[in-house]
């Protein structure tokens, strides 16, 4: 990312008229050959062309030798049944002949190898190929023993020659700037099938084979496993009746092979393990083939790889380094991290990693806290590394040695403890930062450079006209005033309050008062704060002032007719109250600034903008005073929180900015009413003042030698090189970060990464949560493909796209995904293209076969899809902020929704109704999916769209929404009836909301066909389906396995 030159196409221009996956003009089958006499070491060499389209000789005689076998292959069966045609002769294999012989393996051998295109017979654990032999002494997967392998299962993945591919839409399909300002979308029949149908094929379940395609025999049951990364299914039913003649298998005739048991040699001998091991097949693939006699792809939809588990925490590290730290706080874009910089350079995807330094720590687990005391916290005196449990202790105890930079340090007095015969503490059960990767560690004195602030709570209240007439103060003022018992940090929390419209009101609630007072400036040119010390408050010493002010602050402006907003006075004015201790600004902004310091203009109108090098200056704040009062905010500890409402444009890309550089967060609310959003408000604004704060916080991620985080991604302000400013920050909240190599080759053989959080706790203790975690060093590419996390990856893509539309056009922030996914794919595939004919086969490894889907959906999320009819520009910048804090978890859910059916869960009766989680079943997001008799729930963690199907029973419409199960569902409220049948339902979408209680899911209702509603809410979200010109699923794999294959 970045480094692409935006002045040239990102890809390669698509030929013409080239078949995608075509086959090779004429294929030479081999020929099988007995053992050769005499000892030696298998040597394989290229079989000799054999002369086009004529019969290849055949000769069944095995050479003599000590060493020879026994078998002699069985002549190819004949052709006796009138009805059924021969197979074209060019394709029959021999059975013995001229073949480079291979020396006797000095064991029996194993039963025939794959022919060439078929799919993989079994995972081939450990297998490394010549060249790429890892050099670690960690062995991720062990080599199991040899095992005779059955014949494959049939497969087609030959695309017939002179059959053309279609050609994938261009990059512009994107959807080029549009002056309607809805998104337009592929008009749908009632019985919702994609209106390229044709994709699938004519037998649903597997791959279509050539019309003159023969059947294969029957074969009984292999001992290898079946691969599990093989996304091409077999055939659905019982195998035909046994045929006189051999299964037809990509391209060539060969016999069916007996049952593989160990000892029993077939009619071709595999190569000795060992040597010609590496010809297994250790990836996953999908047949790109095209179906005989059309122009679509063959693959079946069905059987593509879909992420309906959700996002699955890796494990690959905690089995070898149990002691890690778990991996919601750290997650590494690959587990097995790159000794050289060449192998750096080959990898093409992010390296890096993502933290969420006070994530939610696992059920049944808590961070241990450790009170060194007198001691002082261990460090190491150079790297100042935390002791940790990769630290070893040497000289009876005496002396440890840092696990990051090697040093040995000295064991203070009250610290020491023996050693016993295998090296480690006697005490060391009763050292939890010995024996557990996540800790938090009770800071001195010597970490402040002031006494711990208190938690403080400011709000910044908007009260012109448009946020009176939406109710949004009424419900603020009712939320804060129902959680103040539950602000954390009491009896020492600080809380205060200004609002504003055309001028600033700031309010006195000293204890001694029975009501709060107001002092209104009108200056807005020279800002100056009456009382400064009476506008903080401690809450339990004011609380019935702040409580009276709150029951008066709806009504106190509810006869205002101000339409103008002072908003950056008003926010110099809150600094200034605020300066002295820090703590958390709530700002609540309902209309675009538009007098004194910081007030903004409509910009975004001009259609000609878009697709231009002047696009991108439309998502960057337009005046500097933004930027530089987020800095002074984060100087003085000061985090802030926008709440932005409004159904005019209100500039979030400028007032987001104050949140993106004080660790903050962007809460949008397009077209607030309190009506239809107002429990949405009430409960994220709720979570935000009662969920856990760590105040006034920095971080800082140590690694070993050899390696440093270069860049870093999402809202803090970047203090030094390494060093995180971070004024509030909570279990919501990541960061991304990418790693670099500062040295030529790693000469160690694990490298060490920890994560430093130093904060305010709300009780007034000053801590330190340390995460450690130890990875492996490798010197093998597919090793580190095999350890890749693909929900780290897409997390370090999807800041990286967003930053990119900061200063690009949005299709180039498109298109360098694209780009970095086809390079990891094409270096992959030049892994295997020695050593396999991997023809048109889309090949991956199996921890990556989600990242083609997750790069489609970012493609097509609010922050960098289309152009200036696919989002508004407020609700495209609020999204790009939001999902630069997103865990890994909550990113992947917003950019692959969760699908679900319900109307078959409500139709049983209560009593044989199973578990609620039996009916969480995902379904992919595509079109084909809906049934219009049913009733579905789409759910991205953000809001909840209730699918209603156009030949739904009316009486479950009717039980579910009572008498408006007619009317216009955007008019209809979700609201629990006097039914068994709402009841559930209502149980349902309470569920949902509990898995995810960052944000409050709203109940969007739209009917099949009610257009254009149905269109934005939820056919945008059916990210596989060609929806306002985008690609869909299919055409998407299509167009990176073509660029794949160029110059491959």
């Amino acid at each position: 990312m970045g480094t692409e030159n935006p002045g040239r196409p990102s890809f390669p221009a698509r030929p013409s008229a080239t078949p995608f996956a075509a086959a090779p003009p004429a294929v030479t089958p081999f020929l099988s050959s007995g053992p050769v006499a005499g000892p030696g070491v298998s040597s394989f060499r290229p079989p000799p062309a054999a002369p086009p389209n004529t019969l290849p000789s055949v000769s069944s005689a095995l050479p003599a030798g000590s060493d020879g076998s026994g078998f002699r292959p069985t002549p190819p069966a004949r052709f006796n049944d009138p009805s059924v045609s021969s197979p074209p002769t060019t394709h029959v294999p021999p059975t013995g002949g001229p073949f480079q012989r291979l020396p006797t393996p000095p064991f029996p051998s194993m039963a025939q190898a794959p022919p060439a295109r078929a799919p993989p017979v079994g995972p081939q654990p450990g297998q490394y190929f010549p060249g790429q032999v890892s050099h670690s002494p960690v062995s991720f997967r062990p080599q199991p023993p040899a095992v005779p392998m059955g014949s494959p299962p049939q497969r087609a993945s030959y695309a017939p020659p002179g059959v053309n591919f279609p050609q994938p839409s261009s990059d512009s399909s994107f959807s080029a700037p549009r002056p309607n300002s809805q998104p337009s979308f592929t008009p749908v029949d009632s019985t919702y099938r994609s209106a390229r149908a044709t994709l699938q094929p004519p037998m649903p379940g597997y791959a279509t084979m050539p019309p003159n395609a023969v059947s294969q025999m029957p074969t009984t049951a292999s001992l290898f496993p079946s691969h599990q990364g093989s996304y091409v299914p077999g055939p659905p039913g019982p195998p035909p009746a046994a045929s006189p003649f051999p299964a037809h298998q990509g391209g060539f005739v060969s016999s069916s092979p007996l049952a593989a048991t160990p000892g029993l040699h077939t009619q071709y001998s595999a190569p000795p393990v060992g040597v010609m091991q590496n010809l297994a097949e250790d990836f996953s693939y999908l047949s790109m083939g095209s179906i005989p006699g059309s122009i679509e792809p063959g693959l079946d939809l069905k059987a593509l790889p879909r992420p309906l588990d959700g996002d699955v925490e890796p494990n690959s590290l905690a089995e070898i380094f149990p002691l890690n730290c778990h991996s919601r706080y750290l997650r590494l874009s690959t587990s097995a991290i790159p000794n050289s910089s060449s192998l750096v350079s080959r990898w093409h995807l992010p390296l890096g990693a993502v933290v969420c330094p006070l994530a939610e720590a696992p059920e049944g687990e808590e961070v241990p806290i450790v009170n060194f005391a007198s001691t002082g916290i261990i460090r190491c005196r150079r790297c100042r590394t935390y002791v940790n449990p990769y630290v070893t202790f040497t000289d009876a105890g005496r002396k440890w040695r840092c696990n990051i930079c090697s040093l040995l340090n000295d064991v203070p007095g009250d610290y020491f403890a023996q050693l016993d015969a295998t090296g480690r503490r006697i005490d060391i059960d009763q050292r939890p930062e010995l024996t557990q990767g996540s800790v938090e560690f009770v800071a001195p004195t010597e970490y402040m450079v002031r006494p711990p602030m208190p938690p403080l709570y400011f709000f910044l209240i908007d009260v012109s006209i448009s946020a009176i007439r939406s109710g949004m103060i009424e419900v603020v003022a009712q939320t804060i005033k129902s959680c103040l018992d539950e602000l954390p940090g009491f009896p020492r929390t600080q809380i205060g309050f200004i609002t504003f419209d055309s001028t600033i009101h700031f309010y006195n609630m000293k204890s001694s008062l029975t009501q709060p007072q107001m002092v209104v400036v009108s200056d807005l040119d020279d800002i100056f704060v009456p009382l400064p010390d009476d506008l903080l408050v401690n809450l339990s010493e004011s609380r019935s002032v702040v409580e009276t002010f709150l029951d008066c602050l709806p009504t106190m402006f509810q006869d205002n007719v101000n339409v103008e907003s002072a908003f950056g006075p008003a926010l110099k004015a809150a600094f200034m109250v605020m300066s002295r201790l820090g703590g958390k600004l709530l700002i609540f902004q309902n209309t675009l600034p538009s007098l004194g310091i910081g007030r903004l203009k409509l910009r975004g109108d001009d259609l000609r903008v878009y697709g231009t090098d002047k696009e991108h200056a439309l998502r960057i704040p337009e005046d500097p005073f933004y930027k530089q009062m987020a800095a002074d905010l984060t100087k003085f500890q000061i985090g802030v929180n926008v709440y932005a409402f409004s159904e005019k444009y209100t500039d979030i890309a400028s007032i987001g900015t104050l949140a993106k550089y004080t660790g903050g967060q962007v809460y949008y609310y397009p077209s607030f009413q309190a009506t239809n959003q107002g429990e949405k408000l009430r409960h994220e604004l709720l979570r935000d003042l009662t969920r856990e704060t760590a105040w006034e916080a920095v971080m800082r991620v140590r690694c070993g030698k050899g390696i440093r985080f270069t860049s870093y991604h999402g809202n803090f302000m970047l203090r030094s090189t390494d060093l995180l400013a971070l004024p509030a920050v909570d279990c919501d909240k990541a960061y991304a970060m990418q790693l670099s190599l500062e040295e030529t080759l790693l000469t160690t053989q694990t490298v060490y990464f920890q994560v430093a959080l130093l904060y305010t706790a709300s009780c007034g203790e000053r801590r330190i949560r340390v995460h450690t975690l130890a990875a492996p060093v490798v010197a093998d590419l597919s090793e580190m493909y095999r350890q890749a996390d693909t929900g780290a990856i897409v997390s370090l893509f999807s800041r990286l796209a967003i930053e990119k539309t900061l200063s690009h056009k949005l299709e180039d922030a498109r298109n360098s995904v694209q780009l970095r996914i086809v390079k990891a794919l094409k270096e992959y595939r030049n892994l295997y293209a020695v050593q396999h004919r991997l023809g048109g086969r889309m090949i991956y490894p199996e921890s990556l076969k989600y990242l083609p889907l997750y790069g489609l959906a970012l493609c097509k999320s609010t922050p960098i899809r289309g152009g200036y009819a696919d989002a508004y520009l407020d609700e495209r910048c609020a999204a790009g902020y939001t999902m630069m804090a997103l865990p890994v978890k909550k990113l992947l859910k917003l950019l692959y929704p969760s699908l679900i059916r319900v109307d078959e869960y409500l139709l049983k009766p209560s009593g044989q109704v199973d578990e609620l989680k039996n009916i969480m079943k995902r379904l992919p997001l595509a079109a084909e999916s809906l049934d219009y008799r049913g009733l579905y729930i789409c759910d991205d963690g953000f809001r909840f769209i209730i699918w209603f199907g156009r030949m739904l029973s009316p009486d479950i419409a009717m039980n579910l929404l009572g008498p408006d199960f007619a009317a216009e569902l955007s008019k209809v409220t979700l609201s629990e009836q006097d039914n068994e049948m709402s009841r559930k339902l209502v149980k349902v979408v309470k569920k949902l909301r509990e898995n995810d209680p960052s944000y409050y899911q709203i109940c969007y209702l739209v009917r099949q066909g009610e257009q254009p509603r149905e269109g934005y809410l939820l056919l945008s979200n059916l990210v596989e389906d060609q929806i306002g010109g985008t690609n869909g699923y299919v055409d998407w794999l299509t167009q990176i396995h073509r660029q794949v294959q160029q110059n491959a």
